[in-house]
Formats: structure tokens, C-alpha cells, sequence
């Protein structure tokens, strides 16, 4: 099953064309990670109590359509790649219409693990790997 993150749209973040600025979505991104990653065990505060962070790296989107104030957005969090040091997360942003939801924008993100004390980089620590899971890409490799 796929997580999926509540997206509330304000006001603020639409533009003169009636939809999101193109640059809020790496900032719903941001937020869907760390509700992926709490709902798998892993609260953002447990993982850099551990010593660890997480620096995005690169972030790829791709717009089929807009989303505007006051639509109902979920986005979807999928993994999509693990590898030694870093990993990639999948989203949909889906909106609601009629009586599903369709997918307006889809992203994938590439995180790499890092240490909280800016020593730099980190293989992916057990407690990351166990909240991950298995990868299941929702965007073609």
C-alpha cells in the first residue's frame, strides 16, 4: 500500500495563472518525506537523534496539470532506489476528481545521508534501510 500525505493548499502559494507556483511542490515533497518516513517509525527527530540527516541532491518534475486553492491533494511516497549512500523517493501529487484522485505531478527526489556533526557523508544506516523498505517506484526508472 502507498503512503499517502495530506497536502492542504494556501492561498499564498497560487499564482496569477490560478495554480501552485512551480516551486512550493519541492517544499510539499519535503514535507510528504518526513510523513513517510514518521509513519514507517522514523520521526525526522529520531533519525538526527541518531546522528544522521538526510541533503537532497536532485529533484526532478514533471507537470500534467495544475493544482489550485482549496483542491483536495494527497501526494503518494513510494521508494524508488536504494543505494549505498543515498536513496530516492517517488511522489504523486494526486488531486481529487469525481470519485478518485488524479495524478497532477509527478517527482522523484534523491537524498544522501549525512552525519548531523558535518562530517559529511554516511552509508545508510540500519534505522533509515528498516523505515525505507522495500523500493516500489511509482515513475518508470
Amino acid at each position: 500500500m502507498t503512503f499517502t500525505h495530506p497536502v492542504n493548499v494556501r492561498y499564498l502559494e497560487v499564482d496569477q495563472q490560478g495554480v501552485v507556483f512551480n516551486g512550493w511542490y519541492l517544499a510539499y515533497f519535503d514535507d510528504a518525506m518526513t510523513a513517510f518516513l514518521a509513519d514507517r517509525g522514523l520521526p525526522y527527530t529520531s533519525m538526527t537523534d541518531a546522528g544522521y540527516d538526510v541533503q537532497l541532491v536532485r529533484s526532478e518534475i514533471d507537470w500534467k496539470a495544475g493544482v489550485g486553492w482549496g483542491d483536495d491533494v494527497r501526494i503518494a511516497v513510494s521508494t524508488s532506489r536504494i543505494g549505498r549512500t543515498s536513496f530516492a523517493l517517488d511522489f504523486e501529487v494526486r488531486r481529487h476528481s469525481g470519485e478518485s484522485y488524479a495524478v497532477t505531478c509527478l517527482g522523484r527526489t534523491v537524498y544522501v545521508v549525512i552525519a548531523v556533526d558535518g562530517s559529511g557523508k554516511r552509508e545508510i544506516p540500519d534505522v533509515i534501510m528498516k523505515a525505507l523498505g522495500d523500493p516500489l517506484p511509482l515513475l518508470p526508472a
